[in-house]
């Protein structure tokens, strides 16, 4: 059943990653019914209304100019029109263009009505078979030293985590995942989500980048990487005594103090400091639930 249309309001509406199917029926209807689509690229947005016989006005709203582009959308639906927001691909606002204006609309007093629809992050999990509960991150910093001050913030996580990437950066990314998280952690790289070359792919973080390196095809699209939970389990023989050590120090000395001397008191049998910073954790967590 086909909706009323609601005038001075935003639809923001979610389009398809790359299957020009994936659209809903209600964002053909809204999309034909608005005054204008406010959208990420006018060509690519172009191809999808060409595609299902929309012929309603594009103008632009990207990241280099959404401020100015806010402002006129609020003066369209001031004067009694109905816009639809849409990005590139997926959901605006989600690593997108977009939430600026749905803030600078709902800030003026109009009514925003979002549209479900697709999503690159909720493809990729539905995809992968990860146990929840998930975390989405979005983009890591692109600098080197901010990249690898956001992941180690994300240490302490005990969720599946969730990144997008862009392809020139893949390889470089997923080296940084593997200095903080070591090479045993569970990753998926997802890319090319409902399009042809569509690639879900398990493998250990150490053994990743050789993956992606093998073939430069396997490097190309935009990626979803999922990066999963550390498992929960209890101390392996060979660090059974950097577990005791770290034990008996954490209740003495904060946790990076007390990482660093279990490190030097157990030597080389230690534990890597990623896995003695999430056993603190699981041991600290413990000791304040009793």
């Amino acid at each position: 059943m086909k909706e009323e249309l609601i005038r001075n309001a935003l639809y923001v509406v979610a389009t398809p990653l790359g299957n020009l199917g994936d659209i809903t029926l209600r964002a053909i209807h809204i999309l034909k019914s608005v005054d204008a689509i406010a959208c990420e690229d006018t060509r690519a947005t172009a191809r999808l209304t060409e595609a299902h016989g929309i012929r309603t006005r594009l103008f632009a709203l990207h990241q280099h100019n959404e401020r100015d582009a806010a402002e006129q959308v609020i003066t369209l639906l001031r004067a009694g029109k109905a816009v639809a927001l849409v990005s590139d691909a997926g959901t605006p606002g989600i690593s997108d263009p977009g939430s600026f204006t749905v803030r600078a609309v709902r800030e003026a007093g109009l009514t925003v009505i979002p549209l479900p629809g697709a999503c690159a992050a909720t493809v990729a999990l539905s995809g992968a078979g990860l146990p929840g509960p998930f975390r989405f991150i979005g983009f890591l910093p692109e600098k080197s030293k901010a990249r690898a001050t956001a992941l180690e913030q994300l240490h302490g996580a005990h969720e599946t985590l969730v990144f997008y990437e862009a392809p020139h950066r893949i390889l470089s990314m997923i080296e940084a995942l593997h200095q903080a998280f070591g090479a045993q952690r569970e990753v998926v790289l997802a890319r090319e989500l409902t399009k042809l070359f569509e690639t879900i792919h398990h493998c250990p973080l150490g053994e990743a980048h050789a993956w992606l390196d093998a073939d430069a095809n396997r490097q190309r699209g935009e990626f979803v990487v999922l990066l999963g939970a550390p498992p929960v389990s209890q101390p392996m023989p060979e660090e059974a005594s950097g577990a005791r050590v770290l034990g008996l120090l954490l209740g003495h000395l904060p946790v990076k103090t007390a990482i660093a001397l279990t490190q030097q008191i157990v030597g080389a049998d230690a534990p890597s400091r990623n896995a003695l910073y999430d056993l603190a954790l699981t041991l600290k967590a413990e000791v304040q639930a009793d």
